[in-house]
């Protein structure tokens, strides 16, 4: 079953610290002016009752929301009944793990098991600007604005590959505009472990800590399943991405050339797999 999830939170206050527009760890930014976001709301509402109450108004269990018409995903509060954002108002994406939600590049190169998605096979170099060969966009449900993006990933190329990659999508607007994180063993090419840009133009590396010669420290040196987090505060263009659990951010960036869009998962020339993913975030 696709999940959208439309929830209320309580109003923006001086205790709302832990709002995933105020990009912690130095990343300055101000709170999204029509929405606070917390782990705390996102647990609450997205994995327990209200998830489940709002899932049960939207319709059947198990029913993908592509090609529906909006009202199957904007109930009539905190929304109204056009679809606008009242104050409070936010809403919870998470896609099943099913051909329903997900739309490869290449359906040849996917399977969906075991609560996971999972690209089999390298993709192929696109023609056009240069970016990632191979990705699978959650095409049901809404687009979103400012967001907080997390799941599970996991790199299932051989360690002794020391390019090995898997790549989070956000604001997917078309093959040739979308940011996306690139999550690496390596850190010392132009192209690895960094936030990128595709804008009609061969991807741009975007994030404040590549130098020159190294970015961030290597995200992903094996095979096991890792926790990220990445925070976008589309008024601003602030980014954010947090692995495993860590308060400080792995990378920042900032910029506002896309304010909104769709998420997804793939590899620029790797494979590996995803689960338990989860969008909270203000509609586009």
């Amino acid at each position: 079953m696709f999940l959208v999830a439309v929830a209320a939170v309580l109003p923006l206050t001086a205790t709302s610290a832990t709002a995933f527009a105020a990009i912690p760890s130095g990343v300055a930014g101000a709170a999204v002016a029509d929405s606070t976001v917390t782990d705390a709301t996102v647990n609450r509402e997205a994995a327990t009752g209200a998830a489940a109450t709002h899932a049960a108004a939207a319709g059947p269990a198990r029913r993908g929301l592509r090609g529906e018409p909006p009202d199957r995903y904007s109930l009539s509060w905190p929304w109204g009944a056009a679809g606008s954002v009242h104050r409070n108002g936010f809403t919870v994406v998470r896609p099943e793990p099913t051909r329903r939600d997900w739309a490869p590049l290449h359906p040849d190169k996917w399977t969906f098991a075991d609560g996971q998605v999972i690209q089999t096979d390298r993709g192929d170099p696109p023609e056009g600007p240069r970016r990632p060969f191979e990705y699978a966009i959650v095409d049901a449900g809404p687009e979103l604005g400012s967001v907080r993006y997390r799941a599970a990933v996991r790199i299932d190329e051989p360690v002794t590959r020391n390019d090995r990659d898997v790549v989070l999508i956000f604001n997917y607007r078309s093959p040739t505009s979308f940011y996306y994180v690139h999550l690496s063993q390596d850190n010392t090419i132009y192209a690895h472990n960094g936030i990128f840009k595709v804008d009609d133009a061969d991807r741009e590396r975007i994030d404040d800590q590549w130098d020159g010669e190294r970015g961030a420290p290597p995200t992903i040196d094996d095979r096991a399943w890792h926790d990220v987090r990445l925070d976008y505060h589309a008024p601003s263009g602030r980014i954010a991405v947090h692995v495993d659990g860590s308060p400080k951010p792995l990378m920042t960036a900032r910029d506002t050339t896309f304010s909104g869009g769709r998420i997804g998962f793939g590899s620029f020339d790797n494979y590996g797999r995803i689960r338990d993913v989860t969008a909270a975030g203000i509609r586009d």
